[in-house]
Formats: C-alpha cells, structure tokens, sequence
C-alpha cells in the first residue's frame, strides 16, 4: 500500500467487482444509465495514466456467491493493476444467510484476486441510521470483521466507509434508502483515491455536510410512507422470493478497454 507521502501512482486499469453500490445506482446519468463511484475513479486515474483501462463487471443484487463465480475468475484473468471487491451485505439482508459461507466465499475472493494484481482493494460498505438496517448491523459488522483480516493477511486496501460520518447523513442517499445519489458515490471515490495513494482532492471527504433543519413532520411521514410502497416492500418480496433486480442484466463494461 502507498502512502500519501510517496511518489504519484502509475496504475495503469482497474476492474471494478461487486453489486449495485459498485455498478453506481442511484448516481443516475442523462441517458439513464449509472455512473457510480467506481466511473469517477476511473477518470481520475484516466487522466493520469495515458492509455488507462477500465472494465466494470458489477451488476445489481449479486450475491456473493454469483460475484465469486461470475466476476472473480474474469478479473484475475484480466491482469489489471487494481481491482477492487465489494459483495456480500446483499447476503448479510437476506432472511437467511449463513455468515459462515459469506465468509468464506470472501477468502476464495480474496485469494484468488489479490496475486492477481498490484493492488487489490476492500471495503466496510456505508450504512445509514434507521429501524432497517439497525436489524441487519449484526451481520454487517461480522461482514466487516472478515474483511479487515483478510486484508491485513493479503495486503489489501481497505476502505472503511462505514465509519465515515459523512456517509451516515441521509442527504447523501436516494429515496430508496439503500443506494447512494451522486455526493455519495463522489465521496466513496475520493476515500478509495486516497487510499490508493493518489494526492487528495478533498480532504473533508468523510465530514458530513453543513446541518440543515429537517422536514417537518408530516412531510418527513409521506416521505416514509412512499418509501415502503415504493422501495420497500418490493424489496422484502424479492428477497423472500430468491428473485434479483439484476436477473438478466450484463455488466455496463465488460472487457477491459480504454477508458474515454
């Protein structure tokens, strides 16, 4: 890992891995695709690495398990310079899930991505407050435990979102509650510019915004009530039924190509 005191990384592509927090929902462009933390980062180190190389093999509500099988073996391949890994919190909020294979699903990840780059890259995914995810911190914490040994034993950067403050704030969270909007995927990218080792663009990343006063009461209730109806209980009924908003769908870049 390079610290911010040493000379200016050459990483020349980057794979990004994972679900729908690294394919960049709910970072939504004019064309009604998504952009995401892990684009932003990709442009920033286009910019200083002619000829960069981008690929993005991340599709929403993939499991662990489907990341594994689906993503893992084609980034290796890829011989990228970074790649970076996060899954395993859509398993966390299902009805049962077994931490134990979570766990190990991330070790086969991990040991076989790590000695296939420069620098492999981790993260303790965001969590904002509320009575939803309140119930599934346990397993998210466990999830966070795996993460910090198997970076510590593999060499791996790990980004640690979870304790940013700023990343707890609602304003940087869509309506759906569960998928970051535009500020948020940008802080993510500078926490993992940073962490890469790249000279920081804004060091306050992790300070949360200027406090405004809240919605008033009511309108905060019509806001909640829209919430479940909308987001919500579609959500509990695809997790009840096995079925994924990713079922289908194709990674928004598959191959590792220039990045413009």
């Amino acid at each position: 890992m390079q610290t911010q005191n040493d000379p200016a990384p050459t990483y020349s592509s980057l794979v990004a891995l994972g679900d729908s927090f690294t394919e960049g929902m709910s970072d939504l462009l004019p064309d009604g695709t998504y952009r995401g933390w892990a684009d932003l980062l990709a442009v920033r180190m286009a910019a200083r690495s002619p000829g960069f190389r981008y690929a993005n093999l991340a599709i929403r509500g993939k499991l662990i398990g489907q990341i594994v099988d689906e993503q893992v073996g084609l980034a290796a391949e890829m011989g990228a310079d970074v790649i970076t890994l996060v899954g395993g919190l859509n398993d966390a909020m299902r009805p049962n899930c077994d931490m134990g294979r979570v766990s190990g699903l991330l070790e086969e990840a991990v040991e076989r991505l790590a000695p296939a780059c420069k620098q492999l890259v981790l993260m303790r995914s965001p969590g904002r407050r509320g009575p939803v995810m309140e119930r599934f911190r346990p397993r998210m914490e466990a999830l966070f435990e795996t993460l910090d040994s198997l970076a510590a034993r593999h060499g791996a950067v790990l980004i640690d979102l979870y304790g940013a403050p700023s990343l707890a704030d609602p304003r940087v969270w869509d309506v759906d509650r569960i998928h970051l909007t535009h500020e948020g995927h940008r802080r993510v990218a500078e926490a993992v510019w940073q962490g890469l080792g790249y000279a920081p663009e804004d060091h306050h990343w992790h300070v949360p915004m200027t406090a405004t006063p809240p919605d008033p009461w009511l309108r905060r209730r019509v806001a909640d009530a829209r919430f479940a109806r909308v987001h919500l209980l579609p959500w509990i009924a695809r997790r009840l039924t096995g079925r994924s908003s990713g079922d289908g769908l194709l990674p928004k870049r598959a191959d590792l190509l220039p990045y413009e």
